[in-house]
């Protein structure tokens, strides 16, 4: 039997218990340091032109992160001026593991920007410690203290911004900060599943609305491509059910090859990416009925975002020598 998309049987489980590993790492450390880390932006990007259609600003990184081959940006959120980027590591030869992911603060105003590592916090034999968070980190969403990081098929994982820990020059940390001041642990994650006879959501990227989370999935060939709500608490967490557990519900399919999504009032944004030589394209309707603008984005864009009462969308590029921050016009797509 075939469900109807606003009952599709699917489910987000709260998983926390992190609080202590977390306290015994801020004791270790130089303590939780929160939103002070955005008063210490220690690289500098800027003002950059890029190609696309829809473009109507955008900034650039240092060259360093313009061309490295181990990170790549995934995510995007927008508070004011600072955008919030989620990237994922690649394992290069030589590396002993992954590096796993990590959030950027970029101030549009200033171009200033700095890189806080995603850790997961452990508490071992009464040892504080660290792990690096080893997700795709396809989308963010950075909703008053909290900024919620797609996981892909395991869900998404939370961390809250007043966490970031300043670590000492030499900590007695278990595990590796990869030479990174500040870090930024999880301290809950909401695991995906399903009933019986519904297919696992797939959380690709996530974007932010009224009151609500957006999430959609990546898709080739006959794979799923649903585009789902999670109703949202002012704070910025998931509502639950009386079982504790926030339920998606499904809206419909999006077009395949999604990278990112935003829901305004009834009309959606879709981005996909034709790869690293040529532009991206917005896809705009609803789910059933979207129509294709073409050559609306650099190459290579990722998760999108938009900010409440305003005419302006926002994606992140990935490829080498090709990632912008861009600020595009919704009315250039509609």
């Amino acid at each position: 039997m075939t469900r109807p998309p606003g009952t599709a049987g699917l489910h987000l489980q709260r998983q926390g218990g992190r609080t202590a590993a977390l306290d015994a790492l801020a004791s270790v450390t130089d303590g939780r340091v929160g939103s002070g880390v955005l008063d210490d932006l220690n690289r500098r990007g800027a003002r950059a032109w890029a190609p696309g259609r829809a473009v109507e600003r955008a900034w650039t990184f240092d060259a360093a992160d313009r061309r490295d081959l181990r990170w790549w940006p995934q995510g995007v959120s927008v508070r004011g001026s600072m955008v919030a980027l989620t990237w994922y590591a690649k394992r290069l030869p030589g590396d002993p593991g992954s590096q796993g992911a990590r959030i950027t603060f970029f101030d549009l105003a200033s171009c200033r920007y700095r890189h806080v590592l995603l850790v997961r916090p452990t508490l071992t034999d009464g040892g504080p410690g660290i792990e690096p968070l080893t997700v795709h980190a396809g989308g963010l969403v950075w909703h008053g203290e909290h900024l919620h990081v797609a996981a892909t098929a395991r869900g998404f994982h939370t961390a809250r911004l007043s966490d970031v820990v300043r670590l000492r020059d030499r900590d007695a940390l278990r595990g590796d900060a990869f030479g990174y001041r500040y870090v930024l642990p999880v301290s809950s994650s909401y695991r995906a599943s399903a009933d019986e006879g519904s297919e696992r959501l797939r959380y690709s990227f996530l974007s932010s609305g009224d009151g609500e989370m957006v999430v959609g999935e990546y898709a080739a060939g006959e794979a799923t491509r649903r585009l789902a709500r999670i109703a949202l608490e002012p704070d910025g967490l998931p509502v639950t059910d009386a079982s504790g557990h926030a339920v998606p519900e499904v809206l419909g399919e999006g077009p395949g090859h999604m990278q990112g999504a935003v829901r305004v009032g009834e009309r959606w944004y879709v981005t996909t990416s034709h790869g690293r030589s040529r532009l991206g394209s917005v896809w705009t309707g609803a789910p059933g009925d979207f129509s294709r603008r073409r050559w609306a984005t650099p190459m290579g864009p990722e998760d999108l975002a938009h900010v409440p009462g305003t005419g302006t969308l926002w994606t992140v590029t990935e490829h080498p020598w090709a990632r912008w921050i861009c600020a595009m016009s919704r009315a250039a797509l509609d």
